[in-house]
């Protein structure tokens, strides 16, 4: 024990050196400072305790406690490696669950309070909210950065600073049924071709391909397909004073399914139910979903094969990649210590393997990814291979319902392509100058 703690400690001083050379001494000495005057305050009661002090103090100092707030599905790979983290480390991993969804909204109420976690486990575009809040410290990966996805860590970055180590990914791909289509469409006028086909020979019970009627998420590939963006990507990440919703390639792709549904080949009011239920009934031969659906997928028994979109114009369609990772709480007194846990013993080929096996997601720890031996999961990584990071700016929260009435408004054909992305392009604009 007393080796381990001693080399933590080597650890801290390297993790504390690197960042004094990363970030500058006053944003490294700041974290320092709280533990060491405050740690030491909040054992003296135990201290005190007569005739046991001097047998009960020295393991209470070694065994430091970090705080992890994670959802029910991380939560017991977290705890299975507390044991030999404590016996190893001196670390005693103190986990507390609470639904993925709240953790973002929770840390903003507590951490200032003083009785936050220490580590949370969160998505990539909480950033802009997190940062902009000051809830969250900058990490220094260092060497072990190689051994992640870049596009993972790219995301896990704000304004040129990383905040988070990631683990996990997803994206949407292309799902389309072999009974019902021979080969994936390899363009998006392939699946035109297709629809005017099976529509001929089932007597329209069967078409190509639909889409749910309000989900610009799912969208996407297709718009990037045909070179329309949302904003303008930068060396330095996304650029909000460049929206792209009424480029030339967004109308071009809004076009296309204009004009699939005025042929009647793509219906409206499809939600995400209705999506999955033609696709599990065969009555539509492909969809775009994501690795989260698989479940119900294999349950329904339908026949499937996972590939990449349909490319447009514009080539290589490009979905929306959302990354999960760890993060520290800027209001940890123990952030240099949470930090080494992150780097040490999350970042580890054992742990991202069995978060993998907890919600298997194509892993962001590359030799994970590389082993992945579920097809549909390899093929989910495949098709997310040059995709687009979820912008993490707050200005993107600006986008979303102009977005998604745009779309409808192209669908039910209430609006020309170019007037309802135009007007939601203009929305956006308004709403981010405001």
């Amino acid at each position: 024990m007393k080796k381990n703690v001693v080399w933590m400690l080597f650890i801290l001083t390297i993790v504390a050196s690197l960042l004094v050379t990363a970030c500058g001494a006053p944003a490294a000495e700041e974290p320092m400072e709280e533990p060491a005057a405050e740690e030491p305050m909040a054992e003296e009661p135990a201290a005190e305790e007569p005739a046991e002090e001097a047998v009960v103090e020295e393991p209470a100092a070694d065994l430091v406690e970090l705080i992890v707030w994670a959802d029910d599905t991380r939560s017991p790979v977290i705890n299975d490696l507390a044991a030999s983290v404590a016996e190893e480390y001196g670390v005693s991993l103190v986990v507390q669950e609470m639904a993925f969804g709240d953790i973002r909204d929770q840390l903003a109420v507590a951490g200032p309070a003083g009785e936050g976690p220490d580590i949370i486990i969160g998505a990539h575009d909480w950033l802009g909210q997190l940062v902009a809040n000051g809830l969250v410290a900058p990490l220094d990966m260092g060497a072990k950065e190689a051994d992640f996805l870049p596009a993972a860590v790219t995301a896990f970055s704000y304004e040129g600073t990383l905040y988070g180590l990631p683990y996990g990914t997803e994206n949407v791909a292309f799902l389309c049924n072999p009974d019902l289509v021979e080969t994936t469409p390899a363009t998006w006028d392939d699946v035109t071709a297709l629809a005017e086909t099976l529509e001929a020979e089932s007597d329209g019970a069967v078409t190509a391909w639909t889409i749910q009627t309000r989900d610009p998420y799912h969208y996407f590939p297709l718009m990037t397909a045909y070179g329309g963006y949302v904003f303008g990507l930068t060396d330095a990440g996304y650029d909000p004073a460049d929206v792209g919703l009424d480029s030339e390639g967004a109308i071009a792709a809004a076009t296309w399914m204009s004009d699939m549904a005025a042929a009647g080949h793509l219906e409206p009011d499809v939600d995400y139910d209705v999506m999955h239920a033609l696709f599990n009934n065969s009555e539509v031969a492909c969809i775009g979903t994501g690795p989260w659906a698989l479940p119900m997928i294999r349950e329904s028994g339908v026949n499937y094969v996972v590939s990449a979109y349909p490319e447009g114009p514009a080539g290589v369609a490009k979905p929306f990649m959302g990354v999960q990772g760890f993060m520290v709480s800027a209001f940890s007194e123990n952030q240099l210590l949470a930090q080494t846990v992150l780097l040490e013993i999350f970042a580890t080929e054992d742990f991202m393997q069995a978060l993998f096996d907890a919600d298997p997601r194509p892993s962001a720890y590359m030799s994970v990814r590389d082993a992945i031996s579920d097809p549909d999961i390899a093929a989910f990584a495949a098709a997310g291979q040059e995709a687009y990071p979820m912008p993490a700016i707050p200005e993107m929260s600006s986008v979303w319902e102009a977005w998604t009435n745009a779309e409808e408004l192209v669908i039910t054909q209430q609006l020309t392509p170019e007037e309802a992305f135009s007007d939601a392009a203009e929305q956006v604009r308004t709403l981010i100058a405001e």
